[in-house]
């Protein structure tokens, strides 16, 4: 798409006034110009000159580079709804020295977070989730046993961009899980598994398999996968559903009628380790154990992210010595 004629024209040709930053190391850096610089300077406006190759080879050295780094991830968390994201921001925090990989199918990370219930706006988030709110500064109204966050794409995209920030996570959206990468388990037994990690496709060619030739997809290697992958659904519950294909599980539970007071309750204290290497959380362990459905309210999501993140750490020492070889 071609950008817009009043575009086209920059302050390269006049003079602004360099703006002053500080450094990590204290020195000063000048910047050729500032936002305040630009205003009324419009006719003289002018991007940087730059060859389109310069832009193809930014993304995709980065990407590629990316790729490569995390073919051998510490963990693999699939699916950055409320409850993986969550999940994301407090590995990442505690553990800044693990190589945290979110795999996620949809181009827009976020799940159904971006939204409260019908479509409303507004996030309700009973009580003590309060504290996770806090804990990435999101404002909030108090309404006694619960609290409301004006809007729910404030809580998704602050805490999205928390994560994304950190410098050892990496998203990877428009991406989707296909299958699990398998090991036989403890003592070589047979007939169990541990879970080492993903297998992974463009979320298109996923979509496509039925239609096209065969697309064989890519892997990543992890001692834990988190799936949060939420109910079920085209892309929903995919990990547990894949258990249940490899006999691993007899059957999943199915999400029960909505019960705001069992629900949230059982998907926080169930979140756990599902087979070795597999720890399941949010929506999606509804579906594994029969839970009932909570409807528009959010808590359990994000304190199931932080006990998701938590059941991570107690098996990774574990898990991460079983995965090297």
């Amino acid at each position: 798409m071609s950008p817009p004629a009043a575009i086209s024209p920059t302050l390269a040709t006049a003079t602004p006034v360099a703006s002053k930053q500080a450094s990590h190391d204290g020195a000063v850096k000048k910047h050729d110009v500032s936002v305040a610089d630009m205003h009324g300077n419009w006719d003289a406006f002018r991007f940087a000159p730059i060859r389109e190759s310069q832009v193809s080879r930014a993304m995709t050295r980065r990407y590629f580079a990316d790729l490569d780094a995390h073919a051998e991830s510490d963990v693999v968390i699939v699916g950055a709804g409320s409850c993986g994201l969550s999940t994301a921001y407090v590995l990442a925090s505690r553990r800044p020295d693990l190589r945290i990989a979110i795999v996620e199918a949809s181009v827009s990370p976020g799940g159904g977070a971006w939204l409260g219930g019908q479509l409303f706006s507004a996030m309700v988030m009973r009580k003590p989730a309060d504290a996770f709110l806090r804990e990435v500064g999101v404002p909030y109204e108090d309404e006694g046993n619960y609290v409301v966050v004006k809007h729910a794409a404030l809580f998704t995209s602050t805490l999205l961009s928390k994560v994304l920030a950190m410098p050892n996570v990496k998203l990877f959206n428009a991406t989707c899980v296909e299958d699990l990468i398998t090991r036989p388990g403890e003592d070589g037994d047979e007939e169990g598994i541990r879970v080492a990690g993903v297998v992974t496709n463009w979320t298109l060619v996923s979509m496509h398999h039925d239609d096209q030739s065969c697309m064989d997809p890519n892997t990543i290697n992890a001692p834990v996968v988190i799936s949060t992958t939420g109910h079920d659904g085209p892309m929903g519950a995919f990990c547990v559903k894949r258990l249940v294909s490899m006999q691993r599980i007899e059957k999943l539970g199915g999400m029960r009628g909505l019960d705001m007071n069992a629900a949230e309750d059982a998907i926080v204290k169930n979140t756990r380790e599902i087979v070795p290497g597999l720890i399941v959380g949010g929506m999606e362990l509804s579906e594994v154990d029969g839970a009932n459905r909570m409807g528009p309210t959010f808590g359990a999501m994000a304190l199931s992210g932080v006990k998701a993140a938590e059941e991570a750490l107690k098996v990774f020492d574990l898990r991460k010595k079983q995965n090297e070889f």
